[in-house]
C-alpha cells in the first residue's frame, strides 16, 4: 500500500530529495523533465542548480530558516531549467526527523504552475499599459482641445480677411455656415464618445472575467479591442482638427478621400438614425482643391438627407453615394430614399437663407455654400432633381487630367 501512494505521489507530482545541506540525493522522472537535466546530473549537486538568478538571496534565506526550525516551508518559487527556461512550481518542503526528532532529509513536492504565473504576468502587463492610456487620454483631450481652439482662431481670422477682400453679405454668409457646420460637428464628436466610452467599460469586464478563467486568447483579443476604442477616441478629436484645419492650398486628391472624411464624420450621427449608406466609388478619380472644403459640401448633403427622413418619418432610410467618370469630368450623386424636394420650391433651394426646415434645424446657407465652393473653388457645377425615391443631387468636377 506505501509503494502505492508513493507511486502516485511521484507520477502526479515534481519530487526531490536532498540531505541536510541542500545536496540532491533523490529526483523523480517529473523533476528531470521539467529542469532538462538528466538524474545522473542533478544527484550529488547542490539544490540551487535549477535556481533563477532573478530570486533575490533573502527568499532563499528564509526558505532555510523556516526548514532548519524544523517547519515546513510553502512558496511559489521560480526556477531556471538546462536550456534556459523559466518556470515556476508551487513548492512545499518537509524536513523529516530521526527517531532523536532531529533532521535527515529534506524532501520537496511540488506542481508546475507556469502557465497560471505567466498569465498573471501578462494580465498585470495588460492592466498597466491600460492605466497608462487612461491617465495620458485626458492629457491628450485637454492639448487637443486647447490646438481646437487655436485652430478655431485662425478660422476666423481667415474669414475676416475674407470679408475685406469681397462684398460684406456674401462674406457674412460663409462665416454662419461655417459656423453652423462647427456646431453640428461638436454634436458629431459628443455623440461618438458615448457608445466607446460604454464598450470600454464592458471590454475592462470581459478582459477580467476572462483573466479569472484563464483564457489566454480571450484576454488578448479585448485587450486589444479596448487599446483600440481608446485611440479611436483620440483620432476622433485629431479628424475633427484637420477637417477645420487653415490655409489648405489648393493640391490634387482622390475624390474618394474627400468621402471618406465626411463619413468619419457623419457616420456615427447615421447610425444613431437607423440610416444606411451605400457607396460606389471609383477610386481612381482625382480632382484638384481644397479635400476637407469638397467634404463640407457632402456633409451638407448628408445633414439634409437626415433632417428630410425625419420630417417625412422615413423606415427604411437609404443615402446612396457614387463616383464615376465621364470623359474628363468626375461625376458624384448623392441620392436618399426620403421623398423628394416639392418641385415648386426646387428652384430657390441654392438660395442663401432659404429653408424648409424648422428654425432650430436649419439656417438656409449650406446648399447655397455648397455651391459657392463647387463653382469658384473647384470650377465645377451642382445640382439638384427628384429620382425615383427621393432627392438627387449631383455635382461635376473637372478631374485631374482635364485642369
Amino acid at each position: 500500500m506505501f509503494k502505492q501512494y508513493k507511486e502516485a505521489i511521484e507520477s502526479s507530482n515534481i519530487v526531490s530529495k536532498t540531505d541536510i545541506n541542500g545536496i540532491i540525493t533523490f529526483v523523480n522522472d517529473e523533476f528531470c523533465k521539467i529542469s532538462g537535466y538528466s538524474r545522473e546530473e542533478l544527484i550529488g549537486q547542490n539544490h540551487n542548480i535549477v535556481r533563477h538568478p532573478d530570486v533575490p538571496k533573502s527568499n532563499f534565506k528564509k526558505l532555510w530558516d523556516t526548514i532548519l526550525a524544523k517547519k515546513t516551508f510553502k512558496s511559489t518559487v521560480k526556477n531556471l531549467s538546462k536550456e534556459g527556461r523559466t518556470f515556476y512550481v508551487n513548492t512545499t518542503i518537509i524536513p523529516i526527523l530521526n527517531t532523536e526528532g532531529e533532521i535527515e532529509e529534506f524532501i520537496a513536492i511540488r506542481y508546475d504552475v507556469t502557465k497560471e504565473v505567466e498569465l498573471k504576468m501578462a494580465l498585470e502587463k495588460k492592466e498597466r499599459e491600460l492605466e497608462q492610456l487612461n491617465r495620458t487620454l485626458e492629457e491628450r483631450v485637454q492639448l487637443q482641445t486647447r490646438k481646437l481652439y487655436e485652430l478655431n482662431k485662425h478660422l476666423e481670422e481667415r474669414v475676416r480677411e475674407e470679408v475685406a477682400k469681397n462684398e460684406e453679405k456674401q462674406k457674412m454668409l460663409f462665416l454662419q455656415s461655417r459656423m453652423a457646420i462647427l456646431g453640428q460637428m461638436m454634436a458629431n464628436i459628443a455623440h461618438q464618445w458615448r457608445q466607446p466610452l460604454t464598450e470600454l467599460a464592458l471590454s475592462l469586464f470581459n478582459l477580467k472575467k476572462a483573466a479569472r478563467n484563464g483564457q489566454t486568447a480571450q484576454v488578448e483579443a479585448t485587450y486589444e479591442e479596448a487599446k483600440g476604442m481608446i485611440q479611436n477616441m483620440s483620432q476622433t478629436i485629431e479628424d475633427f482638427i484637420n477637417f477645420f484645419k487653415p490655409d489648405k492650398p489648393k493640391t490634387p486628391f482622390a475624390l474618394k478621400e474627400s468621402v471618406d472624411e465626411a463619413l468619419q464624420i457623419i457616420r456615427k450621427t447615421f447610425e444613431k438614425e437607423y440610416i444606411r449608406l451605400h457607396t460606389d466609388i471609383d477610386e481612381t478619380i482625382r480632382v484638384t482643391g481644397v479635400s476637407n472644403e469638397l467634404s463640407q459640401v457632402l456633409i451638407n448633403l448628408l445633414q439634409n438627407a437626415k433632417d428630410a427622413f425625419r420630417q417625412k418619418e422615413v423606415t427604411n432610410k437609404r443615402v446612396t453615394i457614387t463616383v464615376r467618370r465621364e470623359g474628363d469630368t468626375a461625376r458624384l450623386i448623392v441620392e436618399d430614399n426620403a421623398g423628394g424636394i416639392d418641385e415648386t420650391l426646387m428652384e430657390r433651394i441654392f438660395e442663401p437663407y432659404f429653408t424648409t426646415k424648422h428654425a432650430a434645424r436649419g439656417t438656409g446657407l449650406g446648399l447655397f455654400m455648397s455651391k459657392m465652393i463647387i463653382e469658384k473653388s473647384f470650377g465645377g457645377e451642382i445640382g439638384a432633381e427628384n429620382g425615383e425615391e427621393g432627392a438627387r443631387f449631383t455635382i461635376l468636377l473637372p478631374t485631374e487630367r482635364s485642369e
